[in-house]
């Protein structure tokens, strides 16, 4: 009986034919563009930026800015005096949403998170609402449709499906309406972003995703969270029409914005920009961001603000001066006063009414318990009330 080792060594095994090599080519390639328009010590691209943004509108869109930082600033300052609930600051962001809102119309929705102020007092949502919401009055959230924009979206990354839902919708109906979702990069990790941009893409649903890159998830910085070079990278893997813009540059960001729109209501496609920008302040009033920011990388932001480049312009051209500035300070302060006082002035709401907003129709459990809210509130002792046997069978 031969041994296995002199049984292989006796196979003379043929070999494989030999074939030439095949030559390795590319199968995709491509790249990314950035849009810079108006740089922060005031240089303008005339080029590219002419036309983008009327002198006037530039006037309306800084006084905008002033008066959404101010809001800001007494927001802040509510909530640390015990008067408001948790609150991000959106101070060094304003460029985004405002530039977004600027350049769609007003058929288009807005779906947002918790950091686009400007953007939503800009299309029309009154500065009372924002501030109900944080105190925590759903009636915050309680918004005329007529405004096309959504509630804040707290949860990260669940308002990016609600947008391409919307954008979906008005595409059945042969509506030119699209609808712009913004998200931060940390959102970019979740499941919901890649659903939702997946869907959009493979459906050809013209939804615009507009990623504000502030440059940290809270506080992991977006060197850690993602290995790409850019965070515009994902959106090239779904096969979208992607830029990347200079978030506190307004003029960048409407332009981005407007090629955008237009793009997605010619091809009923989705598109993507990557707005890089900073949160001057922490990520909330629970927050401390020095704890894990340098005090140097704030500063050398700061000086990329866009409100002091967007004045700068704006001197430039003899379209703005210190007294301009002063009495527009003065008229924000007293507008965000009167917004305060109507807000906490405004009754407190019915105990009854959180029935009525999870359902279109409310189902019948929630009607006996309502029923039963509504038998205690007019004082009856609630210990005489029916109890329903809730035990398992």
């Amino acid at each position: 009986m031969l041994h296995w080792r002199s049984l292989v060594s006796a196979l003379k095994l043929a070999e494989p034919p030999r074939r030439a090599s095949m030559p390795v080519s590319k199968v995709y390639e491509t790249s990314i563009d950035r849009l810079s328009i108006l740089e922060p010590d005031g240089t303008f691209d005339e080029s590219l930026g002419k036309g983008v943004i009327p002198d006037g509108d530039a006037v309306k869109l800084y006084e905008h800015i002033m008066l959404c930082r101010k809001f800001d600033e007494i927001a802040f300052k509510l909530q640390r005096s015990g008067r408001m609930g948790t609150y991000p600051e959106n101070r060094g962001q304003e460029a985004t949403s405002l530039g977004a809102a600027y350049a769609l119309e007003s058929k288009d929705w807005l779906v947002t998170c918790y950091r686009e102020n400007a953007g939503l007092f800009w299309r029309g949502l009154p500065m009372e609402k924002i501030l109900l919401h944080w105190m925590g009055d759903e009636r915050g959230n309680q918004i005329d449709s007529e405004l096309r924009v959504t509630p804040l979206a707290i949860p990260i990354g669940t308002q990016m499906l609600h947008a391409v839902g919307l954008a979906w919708a008005y595409k059945y109906q042969d509506s030119s309406s699209v609808s712009c979702t913004f998200f931060g990069d940390g959102a970019t990790s979740e499941g919901d972003f890649h659903e939702a941009m997946n869907f959009a893409a493979n459906l050809d649903i013209p939804t615009l995703f507009f990623c504000q890159n502030n440059g940290w998830a809270i506080s992991v910085p977006t060197s850690i969270q993602c290995s790409a070079d850019v965070l515009a990278q994902r959106a090239v893997a779904y096969g979208m029409k992607t830029i990347q813009v200079d978030g506190n540059d307004i003029f960048a960001v409407v332009k981005a914005v407007r090629d955008a729109a237009a793009y997605m209501r010619e091809t009923s496609k989705p598109a993507f920009i990557e707005a890089t920008t900073y949160r001057l302040g922490d990520h909330t009033t629970a927050d401390d961001a020095r704890r894990y920011r340098d005090a140097e990388e704030v500063e050398e932001w700061q000086g990329r603000d866009p409100v002091i480049r967007l004045r700068k312009y704006l001197e430039q051209r003899d379209l703005w001066n210190q007294s301009k500035q002063d009495e527009m300070e003065a008229r924000a302060e007293k507008t965000v006063a009167e917004v305060v006082k109507n807000a906490e002035g405004i009754e407190p709401p019915v105990t009854e009414d959180m029935f009525d907003s999870m359902y279109a129709s409310i189902p019948e459990n929630l009607k006996t318990q309502r029923r039963t809210l509504r038998t205690s509130s007019l004082g009856q002792d609630p210990s005489q009330l029916p109890v329903r046997d809730t035990a398992r069978t």
